[in-house]
């Protein structure tokens, strides 16, 4: 696949007078040198071992994403060597900062949606049916100067309520582009508006990947455009009218790739359509997957860089989602911290003062090419008929598993979880019934607390048990279940925790000890051991180990 357009030779600039120099001539380094002070890390970390050669590091710390694409700890000039698209975004200054209401109560919305506004929020997400009163969800509303874009209305009467009103361009009458028709298509033409949306993120609530969500988008992209060159518009025309929607997670750099990726692909549709424009109006929404109900709090981190890639991938216009989402409707802090965490990274962090940021970084340029091409290979299979359901079906067990064994830390979750935290509440809605959080299994067993604790048998000096004490107590927090110290009192269920050269002296003796008091089922921290009936240590399955204590405690 080849995209048209490459990146420009920056300008030689003479160096200002008075310059200095960035190094001394003695200051440089070679890759291998990085390899020797790499390696010599990793092996205090005990990743590697004293014989391994250095230029292990390099698998060592390349991280393998969901679609199979490895992202290296380091760029080289050799990343741009074979790169088979290019390209770069056209959004050149601030993003449009959007906020998401839930506009089916309409006046509760509208009272959000001003305050949004007034806080500095420059364009309207909002979700209504066939009963919304447009008149209430949108009083005192700037139309003009502040585009809304509809999720769920049925276009005939939102095209009836924009009718001789005066609108800004960016307005949207949200329709599916599934749903596309030329009627539709028209009416927007005629209101000086977008009409469509192809929103990906829809698979990637189901737990799609990142090229799945990129192919999917633009086999729905394509399809588009097919259905409104039959209803008699140009490509251009269709292209015009339509936006993308993508979820920006906190993996930082696949989304800044993800968002380049997309305007490269759309780029390559286009010009396959003989369009002649390849523009692109792209939203990035944080995504809802990623959120944790447990200690929400930690959500504002996760959006936080979420919304940095989405900005430094040149999405036009970013959605942060307030942190207590999870909870039920949000309350005014939340969508005030929502909307200022754009105006932090816009006006303090100067985020969006360069245009494509990440361009030309060697790690980001190969991984943007790796992903547009995984994700063309998608849409050429969903072009060709095939179903995506079975691809995302194994994508989320993979997650899962990854998950499951903490390899994908979900902070608060499944890592320093606090079984005493007081959560926030919210108004239900359900406006996440079809979102599957990627840590839906432990919240699930947070929801329903063990009733019974786990005993904590302790060996040698607290210096010595301190760790694997902290360990275990953590990981069975993150199945709601809690440690108990002190005396054993006939704990059915005791986890011992100490060195292995304590359980060499006195473990098996220990838990003998413990079994006579009243204990049925004893734990080690750490490797197994044939006097215990189970164990826990780096690695473990969590959520298998989890499973199987509760169900002993129970």
């Amino acid at each position: 696949m080849t995209v048209e357009g490459g990146l420009d030779e920056p300008e030689e600039l003479e160096p200002a007078q008075g310059s200095l120099d960035l190094a001394s001539p003695e200051d440089v380094w070679t890759a291998a040198d990085w390899e020797r002070e790499a390696a010599a890390v990793l092996r205090k970390a005990r990743r590697l071992g004293e014989e391994d050669a250095d230029q292990l590091v390099w698998s060592k710390l390349t991280k393998t994403t969901l679609d199979g694409i490895g992202i290296k700890p380091l760029g080289t000039p050799e990343d741009l060597a074979g790169l088979e698209t290019s390209g770069r975004p056209t959004r050149q200054g601030d993003w449009d900062i959007r906020a998401y209401a839930d506009g089916r109560q309409a006046k509760l919305a509208n009272e959000e949606a001003l305050v949004d506004l007034d806080g500095g929020v420059t364009s309207l997400w909002l979700r209504v049916d066939a009963d919304t009163d447009l008149d209430t969800l949108l009083d005192r509303v700037l139309l003009d100067l502040a585009p809304v874009v509809f999720d769920g209305a049925d276009p005939a009467t939102t095209a009836g309520y924009l009718k001789d009103r005066e609108l800004h361009p960016e307005t949207n009458l949200g329709v599916p582009a599934a749903d596309a028709t030329g009627d539709v298509a028209r009416a927007a033409q005629k209101l000086e508006v977008r009409g469509f949306v192809v929103d990906a993120t829809t698979v990637h609530d189901r737990g799609a990947s990142d090229a799945q969500e990129l192919g999917w988008s633009m086999a729905a992209g394509a399809a588009y455009l097919r259905t409104l060159a039959d209803a008699g518009l140009s490509v251009d025309e269709a292209a015009s009218l339509v936006e993308f929607r993508y979820a920006a997670t906190d993996e930082q750099f696949p989304t800044i790739a993800k968002l380049r990726a997309a305007r490269r692909l759309w780029a390559r549709v286009l010009e396959l359509s003989k369009a002649s424009e390849s523009t692109m109006r792209l939203h990035a929404v944080t995504s809802r997957p990623m959120m944790s109900k447990y200690d929400p709090w930690v959500n504002m981190l996760r959006t936080t860089v979420a919304a940095f890639a989405a900005g430094a991938g040149g999405a036009d216009s970013v959605t942060v989602l307030p942190f207590d989402s999870p909870l039920g409707r949000p309350d005014a802090f939340g969508r005030r911290i929502a909307r200022n965490t754009s105006h932090l990274l816009i006006d303090e962090s100067h985020v969006a003062q360069v245009a494509d940021p990440a361009g030309g970084a060697y790690a980001v340029e190969k991984l943007t090419d790796d992903l547009a091409r995984a994700a063309w290979d998608v849409f050429g299979r969903l072009d060709d008929g095939e179903d995506l359901d079975a691809e995302i079906a194994a994508t989320v067990a993979k997650r899962e598993a990854e998950i499951a064994k903490r390899k994908r830390p979900i902070t608060g979750l499944t890592e320093f979880p606090n079984l005493d935290e007081v959560l926030p509440e919210r108004a239900p809605t359900d406006e996440w019934d079809d979102v599957r959080r990627y840590g839906a299994s432990f919240e699930a067993l947070r929801d329903e607390p063990a009733e019974t604790p786990v005993f904590l048998a302790t060996l040698g000096t607290v210096a010595q048990h301190t760790a694997r004490a902290t360990f275990a107590t953590n990981l069975l927090a993150a199945g709601g279940i809690r440690a108990a110290a002190g005396e054993h009192d006939g704990e059915r269920v005791v986890c011992l925790v100490g060195t292995d050269a304590a359980y060499d002296e006195s473990g098996a003796e220990t838990a003998a000890e413990l079994r006579s008091n009243g204990a049925e089922w004893v734990i080690v921290a750490g490797k197994p051991r044939d006097w215990a009936d189970d164990s826990c240590a780096m690695g473990v399955d969590a959520l298998d180990f989890l499973n199987r204590t509760r169900e002993k405690l129970a």
